[in-house]
């Protein structure tokens, strides 16, 4: 939940492939946290940017499995504080600080891994298993930085990290079969009768729109369950889940209004309501608290 916005159009760059999201998201997210804790969020939002551009950035002589081996290495150091790298250093400070758990950070690089392997996935259970490792996995560190008290919690930040990413991958679309990455399920695909060279071919009809309500559908449904999940008593703790997953919310709804045309329209939330929406959010924390 810290990932991948009425409509502008095109004023934002292609987003990481974890939910780090975007920078500007991110910004707004994080930026009414405590000094302590808004530090060991950037601190893990940099090892997610690092972990994308293994995978997204190929340059000649650069080996990303490689690199994200050396990462896990990195990842188990910094658990027994004796990290080789400063940003393994940061992150030993706030594992220590804030008793951040070992697994989500390999299921992070396991997502990364993914990207590597897998070009396509054949149903949603396979792509599930992708968004919990690039996404939620993100949430359940970012959780034990805000604090909270009910184990519901967990499941909560593993719901919005789904729905998060699942906006992601309808957002960028475009940029990912450029990449030559297909996120929709290919069942889905044949289902709704919208072949892979469609979707390189950007083709918008109507076997395209019913293919992208049916994700807008689903990226809902795990919005409206995490919103279920989230314990009233932890709900001021989470200011800044909330205002990741509210941006988010109203991106996938903006979405909706250009009808999926995510090909012609690059979809965002606009800085200004970004701003307003972190602002309420936070302002309501502190009055409920």
């Amino acid at each position: 939940m810290v990932t991948r916005e009425s409509t502008a159009i095109r004023d934002a760059q292609p987003q990481p492939r974890t939910a780090a999201g975007s920078s500007s998201s991110f910004y707004y997210s994080f930026l009414l946290l405590p000094r302590a804790k808004r530090k060991a969020i950037k601190d893990v939002y940099e090892f997610c940017r690092v972990m994308d551009e293994i995978v997204d950035q190929h340059h000649a002589g650069r080996n990303p499995r490689a690199e994200l081996d050396h990462w896990r290495i990195e990842i188990e150091a910094s658990f027994q504080g004796r990290p080789s790298t400063s940003l393994g250093e940061r992150l030993s400070d706030a594992i220590s600080e804030f008793d951040l758990p070992k697994q989500p950070f390999i299921d992070i690089i396991d997502g990364m891994q993914m990207d590597l392997e897998w070009k396509s996935y054949q149903s949603f259970a396979d792509l599930r298993e992708y968004c919990y490792r690039a996404a939620s996995a993100v949430g359940l560190i970012c959780i034990e930085i805000f604090g909270y008290e009910s184990p519901r919690t967990r499941e909560y930040a593993v719901n919005l990290g789904l729905a998060l990413q699942l906006t992601n991958i309808l957002r960028d679309l475009k940029e990912d079969i450029e990449r030559d990455r297909i996120y929709v399920p290919l069942d889905e695909l044949e289902r709704f009768g919208y072949s892979e060279d469609d979707l390189r071919a950007s083709r918008y009809n109507a076997p395209f729109q019913n293919l992208m309500q049916h994700q807008y559908t689903r990226a809902k449904s795990y919005f409206d369950r995490a919103a279920e999940l989230l314990p009233e008593k932890d709900r001021s703790s989470m200011f800044a889940a909330e205002i990741m997953g509210t941006i988010y919310r109203e991106l996938l709804e903006a979405m909706d209004s250009v009808r999926f045309d995510v090909y012609r329209n690059r979809v965002s939330v606009p800085k200004s309501r970004r701003l307003k929406i972190a602002l309420n959010i936070w302002l309501r924390s502190k009055f409920e608290r």
